[in-house]
């Protein structure tokens, strides 16, 4: 009888093939983006032996009174910094590694800059998980050995995600089973002495906290970094391509400001407010250059008005990129933010300025204002180009005086060419530009072109006789804007649910530990009514029946009937399972919700290596109640399962504590599979 009725929503992973998780790429994989993590992860290790040996000397500078042993500090300290800087540089230089991530495919754009992942060290739950499952569930620890497992495999799969969708899909799985694990597991009033640690992608110092603030917002911030990972590998010479990857920057934007207004005091300098708004517009100004890619991609067409398209399109591109760079140039950014990056920022302000100067210039020069020719439509683009025209100088009188357009187009060469200057100084001061060859190309053809075209119209009076060029004024037809992350798309199935209901059975909720109440129905009449919907309660209990006698309560949830769980059933459900027993006795489990403890917010210190004290502060772990148990809200069960995979790890850690096991007979649960996922994806979005 009782084997026939099986609660409802926990149902098992039930999967067609041998694989059970998506996986994450092989981190043995000798690719070139294996490489750049591995190197961050050892630079990081680096980093903070250094950052250690630094602050061991600048005790030991502030306790010493003799002077011999100052200096001797004073000269080990200057020697600790010098390698801090060095290996600074050796970071820096990861960042600005753009080769490794571009399409394969020959192209003559500008590289575009992605984020690193953030690294991490491995986090063992096992013993923690089990403790709190047996102390506030008084539930068997080993039943959910394989959900921990499941757990730690999937965050392990974490740390080398696949450049693709399905790399984000999983990273997003992970972060939607953290809500679930925080809920279940850590409660606002304690701490569970799980410490998490993260590496700042920017400085390599490492951060530890003792919640799940820091692992969600990590997690995070590693979405948005694959994003721009995603974006840099598509092949900007296709319109798919293009479109692939300016979708893919605006939703690493859409990432990052998330990240940014959610998680406003993570003790870490790269999700620093400040530095996730350079961050923002970083990849919103890179979105933008897409845009312009775009508008030229099917070839620029010599004619008046195709070329003022263009002019203020390439406007748009370099005004970002100005507006980048001045937010890249102030504190605290500036102190932390790669000088790589800033340099790029530059550089690209200047080249895409030189081109909309150089776009004007072909269409005032080459394009002679002729009879019949639209004068009221050019006399509007033109004026529509400028702030106001050059002194002296109306948009028609212009546009009909050859003289005038020669004059003023050159005066644009002249400033295109002051700019390609520019962007070209910036290439040669920075080390590592020096070192991207096709950024060089790119900006030496347009250096050039520009040149030659001067050249063919340079005349001896030109320094006497040229005007200043007015600014050309930016417009596009496209404006990008953040895609804000979609985050219900994503199924995660709880992995903990067969605990219960998260709206009960959750950390903020204390209860009684399970009372068997065993009973009878005489002459069919079980004492007391139920209500609610999973879990059931009792209610209108009789004081005088079997059940009552018991020791049973009205209000008492109903959790297992002889050992079938029922904390998935349904009131219907569960009274069919009580009147099928007749007049036989009965074993029911209850156990009675106590008053809840309000939500407070939970100081927990910040363990950071080496960082300043505006970002190594003290972080509120701020957890929402949860509402009310509302004992007739009928609760969505969650059927379907989203498969990850990685290579399971089934190291059992035994609990500190545990429950006699004399008579138990371990259930051995064999999981089926739905999708298979190979260990390794296709070659072109490996790790």
């Amino acid at each position: 009888m009782t084997d026939a009725l099986r609660p409802a929503a926990p149902q098992p992973l039930e999967k067609k093939d041998d694989g059970y998780f998506r996986k994450g790429c092989n981190p043995l994989a000798q690719t070139g983006r294996s490489k750049l993590q591995n190197q961050r992860a050892a630079l990081n290790q680096q980093i903070l032996k250094a950052v250690r040996m630094r602050t061991g000397a600048e005790n030991l500078l502030k306790a010493a009174t003799n002077h011999k042993v100052r200096e001797q500090v004073r000269l080990e300290l200057s020697f600790v910094n010098s390698d801090l800087q060095m290996l600074k540089e050796e970071l820096e230089a990861l960042n600005i590694s753009v080769g490794v991530y571009q399409s394969t495919e020959e192209t003559f754009t500008i590289p575009l800059i992605p984020l690193g992942l953030k690294e991490t060290k491995d986090v063992d739950f096992s013993v923690v998980l089990k403790d709190f499952i047996l102390e506030h569930y008084s539930e068997d620890s080993y039943l959910y050995e394989d959900e921990i497992a499941d757990l730690m495999d999937l965050r392990q799969a974490c740390r080398t995600p696949s450049r693709d969708e399905a790399g984000v899909e999983l990273l997003m799985s992970y972060f939607l089973q953290l809500g679930f694990v925080e809920s279940r597991f850590f409660p606002p009033t304690r701490q569970m002495g799980i410490l998490f640690t993260w590496y700042d992608s920017l400085t390599g110092v490492p951060v530890s906290q003792q919640n799940l603030l820091l692992e969600k917002a990590s997690i995070l911030f590693n979405i948005g970094a694959l994003y721009t990972q995603i974006g840099t590998r598509y092949n900007r010479q296709t319109p798919a391509g293009l479109e692939g990857a300016m979708d893919a920057f605006q939703k690493a934007a859409g990432i990052l400001n998330y990240l940014k207004e959610t998680f406003t005091h993570t003790p870490s300098y790269d999700m620093s407010p400040a530095m996730l708004s350079v961050l923002v517009k970083m990849m919103l100004a890179q979105a933008q250059e897409i845009v312009f890619e775009k508008v030229c991609l099917p070839g620029i067409q010599n004619e008046f008005f195709m070329l003022v398209k263009v002019a203020q399109e390439a406007a748009k591109v370099g005004e970002v990129y100005q507006q980048l760079h001045a937010a890249m140039s102030q504190a605290p950014v500036k102190e932390n933010i790669p000088y790589s990056w800033a340099s790029v920022a530059c550089v690209k302000a200047h080249h895409y300025g030189a081109l909309a100067h150089y776009f004007v210039a072909t269409l005032l020069i080459d394009h002679q204002l002729k009879p019949g020719a639209d004068e009221d439509h050019q006399e509007k683009c033109l004026s529509q180009l400028y702030d106001h025209m050059p002194e002296g100088l109306t948009p028609l009188a212009t546009l009909k005086n050859a003289s005038q357009r020669r004059q003023l187009g050159k005066s644009h060469l002249r400033k295109a060419i002051t700019h390609h200057e520019e962007s070209v100084r910036g290439v040669s001061l920075c080390k590592k530009l020096r070192n991207i060859e096709l950024l060089q190309e790119v900006l030496s053809a347009a250096h050039q072109r520009s040149q030659l075209k001067y050249t063919q119209h340079q005349e001896d009076d030109d320094l006497l006789n040229l005007m200043d060029a007015p600014d050309v004024i930016s417009k596009t037809e496209q404006e990008v804007d953040i895609i804000v992350p979609q985050f219900s798309k994503v199924t995660a199935t709880d992995f903990f649910q067969k605990l219960g209901p998260l709206s009960v059975f959750s950390a903020n909720k204390r209860w009684t530990s399970p009372r068997s109440i065993h009973f009878t129905a005489e002459e069919g009449d079980l004492g007391f009514t139920l209500r609610g919907n999973s879990p059931v309660q009792v209610y209108f209990l009789d004081p005088y029946c079997s059940a009552a006698l018991a020791g049973a309560k009205e209000g008492d949830y109903i959790v297992s009937i002889q050992n079938v769980d029922c904390k998935w059933l349904t009131v219907s459900e569960v009274m069919k399972l009580l009147k099928g027993f007749g007049e036989d006795d009965i074993e029911m489990k209850v156990v009675s919700l106590l008053d809840s403890t309000s939500s407070m917010h939970n100081k927990c210190a910040t363990y950071s290596v080496g960082m300043q004290k505006t970002y190594s502060m003290i972080c509120l772990a701020i957890d929402d109640d949860d509402d009310k148990t509302d004992k007739t809200k009928k609760i969505s069960k969650k059927l379907s399962f989203l498969s990850w995979g990685t290579s399971k790890n089934r190291q059992k850690s035994a609990s500190t504590l545990s429950l006699p096991s004399v008579g138990v007979v371990r259930p051995h649960v064999k999981k089926k599979l739905t999708a298979p996922f190979s260990l390794l994806n296709s070659d072109s979005s490996l790790y």
